[in-house]
């Protein structure tokens, strides 16, 4: 039954508790129970342009039902999209594969862009609207019951909450049939219309711009951008149920910069040189100090004024994943440098990756050639955490926290900047010929508190690791060392070499019986070029046998792979605290 369906035939209460996984007791108590002061967190952050803006962050239990019911619209939304063959162009705020890029992307290359706001978006839509629309909006048409719980859920002090996950997908939907006449209206005039959220946007190539859109405000209007809403624009939106924020609308000539959600879009989708310009600040501020502030509008006694205050990791992380992902869009238009392939953009997002992810890291890293050695790795730990306490420690609670981060290879710009990929002994030995060049402009004073360990097979396939760790300390490798500082905080451990062999490789750790564990009729075969028909490979046997059967596998042939990890750990610790 789809989403839809199931929602239609929810008549009670109960029904749609259970339809949101919760007890019907449970939902019961965070609807009529729970007293309405203590649902919500309330607090103002201020607007960059003056005034502020009132969050209310629902509590945990209040917080789960609604994203629940967002996660459930959202599919009855894709539903009806995909039975009515259409596909919504018009609406890019909190909408499945949209966002600001493609609001945005709508209206380049125009003479004339045109931007509005809706003042108080989401409080503007009550009780009423919500109940009524799920009970008579054709597409829904639920029980009236089912409806007014929609609205009690999604509802604080008879409006839709700014900090709801509900809020967005119940205002898109109230705010569709605004969004149809609006399309009309665009098409009449010969204009482009879409909206994000709150900001509606018209755009078009016309030599004048239609005045069923907007008209000058003065005499100066047309050079100056005071324009302001026609009446017919006026009346559709009053007549959606909404208002104009009048001191947001501008309109904007291709002459000057033109913006549709901060992105710039005169040209190629853009962002402005002054965010890139803080960003790149950011940056260095982080790299040479350890710290970095990010600006932030607050009211003050003599007014609105800028302050700063600390920034975190995980913001600037944000920032530049965001322009990361505008280059992207962009990519055919970026030049990069020939010597790196990447672009001025891109090694500055690098280098902050670099500093994160290893010159600063919060505790030892450990890469591994892929993430197969990452399962192993992380259940050998977990097998044998007793005897190694600079790898985990046993909680009081008998849980077991890994005290090392294993570098996972995720499929993101991470791994694309970073250079890493999907990991091999090829990429590893460039990433520890460059690591040196990289950190040296690093100055922050909490910097290589922590070892960086490559972790590696000790077979025919490393070369490449053992000449790059040549190149930087000038020694020969023989692959019997337990590990090798190679610079800075950069160790390399290759796998331990067993008595009479000279090469091994991680799986070799593994007892026979585990590695003859059957999938089916076929046997695992460790090599890289296997008959598919007869056997399985280390992916199927990390995910398939040993992960499912960790607490069942014994892993004393890990001991001196761990031992000489914890070797390392330990060096680096006592080394680094003798400086200090």
């Amino acid at each position: 039954m789809s989403a839809l369906s199931t929602l239609k035939a929810v008549s009670s209460l109960g029904d749609l508790a259970k339809l949101l996984g919760f007890k019907p007791k449970a939902l019961s108590y965070i609807l009529y129970k729970q007293p309405e002061n203590q649902k919500y967190t309330i607090f103002a952050i201020p607007k960059r342009k003056g005034g502020y803006r009132t969050i209310k962050a629902p509590v945990h239990g209040l917080k789960l039902v609604q994203r629940r019911l967002s996660d459930l619209l959202q599919d009855c939304l894709d539903e009806i999209h995909q039975n009515q063959g259409r596909v919504d162009r018009t609406a890019h705020g909190f909408m499945r594969g949209r966002s600001i890029v493609t609001n945005a992307r709508r209206h380049r290359h125009r003479r004339y862009v045109f931007n509005l706001d809706l003042e108080d978006f989401f409080p503007s839509i009550n009780f009423g609207r919500v109940r009524g629309f799920f009970e008579k909006d054709k597409n829904f048409s639920l029980h009236r019951s089912t409806a007014t719980v929609i609205a009690q859920i999604a509802c604080h002090e008879n409006a839709l909450p700014q900090g709801s996950p509900c809020s967005p997908v119940i205002s898109n939907l109230i705010a569709h049939i605004l969004d149809v006449r609006l399309v009309h209206l665009a098409a009449s005039a010969r204009c482009v219309y879409s909206r994000y959220a709150d900001d509606l946007t018209f755009s078009t190539n016309h030599r004048q711009f239609p005045p069923d859109i907007a008209v000058s405000s003065s005499t100066a209007g047309e050079q100056s951008g005071l324009w302001v809403a026609s009446d017919r624009l006026k009346a559709i939106i009053a007549r959606a149920g909404f208002r104009i924020n009048t001191a947001k609308t501008h309109l904007m000539q291709r002459t000057h910069r033109q913006q549709v959600t901060g992105l710039i879009v005169n040209d190629k989708i853009g962002i402005r040189v002054e965010y890139r310009r803080n960003l790149r600040a950011m940056v260095h501020r982080l790299v040479t100090t350890g710290k970095f502030e990010v600006s932030r509008v607050a009211r003050k006694p003599e007014g609105m004024v800028v302050e700063a205050r600390p920034g975190s990791l995980n913001e600037l992380h944000g920032m530049l994943g965001f322009v990361d992902s505008i280059d992207v869009e962009n990519e055919k238009n970026t030049r990069v440098d020939v010597s790196t392939g990447f672009s001025s953009r891109e090694l500055l997002y690098r280098k902050f990756l670099m500093y994160s992810h290893f010159y600063a890291a919060q505790s030892p890293v450990v890469v591994c050639e892929g993430e197969t050695d990452n399962v192993y790795l992380t259940h050998a730990i977990r097998g044998l955490a007793k005897e190694y306490p600079a790898l985990a420690e046993m909680m009081p609670d008998g849980k077991i926290r890994i005290r090392i981060r294993l570098y996972k290879y995720p499929h993101s710009s991470t791994a694309r900047l970073l250079g890493l990929k999907d990991g091999g002994s090829g990429v590893l030995g460039t990433f520890i010929g460059s690591y040196k060049r990289e950190i040296r402009e690093f100055k922050a004073p909490d910097g290589l508190r922590h070892p960086v360990i490559i972790l590696y097979d000790n077979d025919a396939g490393c070369k490449a690791i053992r000449g790059a760790i040549k190149s930087v300390t000038k020694k020969e490798i023989s692959g019997a060392e337990p590990f090798v500082h190679v610079t800075a905080n950069l160790y390399a451990v290759p796998t331990p070499l067993q008595v009479g062999d000279s090469e091994s490789k991680i799986e070799d750790f593994f007892t026979p019986v585990i590695k003859q564990t059957p999938i089916g009729q076929k046997t695992f075969n460790d090599s890289n070029n296997f008959d598919v028909a007869k056997h399985y490979g280390k992916k199927v046997f990390a995910h398939k046998v040993v992960a499912p059967n960790a607490g069942k596998i014994d892993f004393t042939g890990f001991r001196l792979l761990l031992a000489n990890l914890a070797a390392v750990i330990d060096s680096h610790h006592a080394a680094a605290s003798s400086t200090v």
